[in-house]
């Protein structure tokens, strides 16, 4: 539940448009609902502003839909991340008005999107084509989250002339997202060009020796730019919801 449908219950009782009781229940379940296989956290967006996001690999299409039913009846919008084609189908069958992103494997049901806001805008750089879909996951989250979003992708060191053609766009942003597989070292590339805060993202994209994006993640872990913070292998939700708590606080 967030905070402007909370003020709006406290509103309607004090104007004596709903009963205390009708408020009672409506507010029955303000901080948690047991729904047998999960237990949902509708206090969340008062406490963290933002709903808690469903992360869906491993759980049923009936499972999400079922959290997604009882989720959407307090919030303005929700999440659900790792979603495949198959599940997708059904869940956006049960949700016409949901959007099923194939590429970044999320699902966004919305009443209403978000107003934008925050210090600036929020710039998702991929280094390869391969690494898009995680630098889609960062991206979507962070302008489901209302944020200005800008990306730039297959800009990575092997080409690095394709990057330094946007440096006054780069250098503009308030915080940057980048996303890296095979060695990973654009990240401390695009920091050492910038006073902001830069999120590494390190993906499993790569060869043998890059074991599955360790080898990135371990650069990205040691790289000399001091500006530079890391998130998990292929964590683009992570990374995009980070960036939104840093461009709006």
């Amino acid at each position: 539940m967030d905070k402007n449908k909370l003020l709006k219950i406290l509103e309607s009782v004090s104007k004596g448009q709903v009963s205390v009781k009708d408020a009672a229940q409506e507010l029955s379940n303000y901080q948690t609902e047991d729904i047998n296989f999960a237990n949902i956290d509708h206090h969340r967006s008062l406490r963290k502003g933002f709903p808690e996001v469903i992360f869906g690999e491993g759980k049923t299409s009936g499972q999400i839909i079922g959290i997604m039913d009882r989720m959407i009846s307090q919030e303005n919008i929700v999440i659900a991340t790792r979603v495949n084609q198959e599940k997708a189908t059904m869940i956006t069958a049960h949700f016409p008005s949901a959007v099923y992103h194939e590429d970044s494997r999320m699902i966004i049901l919305e009443k209403s999107a978000l107003p934008k806001k925050g210090r600036g805008y929020i710039q998702v750089i991929s280094a390869g084509t391969s690494d898009i879909p995680v630098a889609r996951e960062a991206f979507l989250t962070a302008d489901a989250m209302g944020n200005e979003v800008k990306s730039l992708f297959d800009v990575g060191v092997a080409g690095i002339h394709r990057l330094l053609c946007h440096v006054k766009q780069i250098q503009a942003a308030s915080v940057l997202i980048v996303v890296a597989g095979m060695e990973g070292a654009l990240p401390s590339v695009v920091a050492g060009l910038v006073s902001k805060p830069v999120i590494a993202v390190p993906t499993s994209v790569g060869y043998g020796a890059s074991f599955n994006g360790i080898s990135a993640l371990l650069g990205m872990l040691n790289s000399c730019s001091s500006n530079v913070s890391v998130v998990n292998i292929d964590n683009g939700f992570g990374a995009g919801y980070v960036a939104s708590c840093i461009n709006q606080n």
